[in-house]
């Protein structure tokens, strides 16, 4: 009887536990995978191209807490003189998400360049959604940001 107890009150906290510890774990400031920001897509090239194109190893810059990679020299050049120019809004997370409260990562293909700035979002389907209300979302986002980080 007591072991039982002992297990039904363990198996009772268990979600109150994980609970707590996703409200205390953080994301970084920068969606990267393995290190890599933005899926390895060349942020200045949205610019230029009007497409994602994606970046080499041979460009690439370390800067907020990830390595940035460029389709070229010059873009990886450009990005070093002034990455607030060229870096996506919310670290290149999901800009839906961050107009809801939270973090989601992004997909190249699904990205908007409003006002100057690049935004990307987790799907084709939920930029669907951003581009309804651009400037509302935008500022939901910017109100959200960066204390949605954790």
């Amino acid at each position: 009887m007591i072991r039982r107890r002992t297990a039904l009150t363990f198996l009772a906290a268990a979600p109150l536990s994980l609970q707590v510890g996703a409200a205390f774990a953080s994301s970084p400031p920068v969606f990267a995978s393995a290190g890599v920001a933005i899926n390895g897509t060349d942020p200045v090239a949205y610019f230029d191209a009007g497409e994602p194109v994606a970046g080499q190893a041979g460009y690439a810059v370390d800067w907020n807490g990830a390595r940035w990679l460029f389709s070229s020299a010059v873009n990886r050049d450009r990005f070093a003189t002034d990455p607030m120019a060229f870096a996506p809004a919310y670290g290149g997370y999901c800009a839906w998400a961050a107009s809801r409260g939270y973090v989601a990562d992004t997909v190249p293909e699904a990205w908007t360049i409003h006002a100057g700035r690049l935004f990307l979002n987790a799907s084709l389907r939920i930029r669907r959604r951003w581009e309804r209300d651009i400037a509302g979302n935008v500022a939901l986002a910017d109100a959200n940001w960066p204390a949605i980080l954790g």
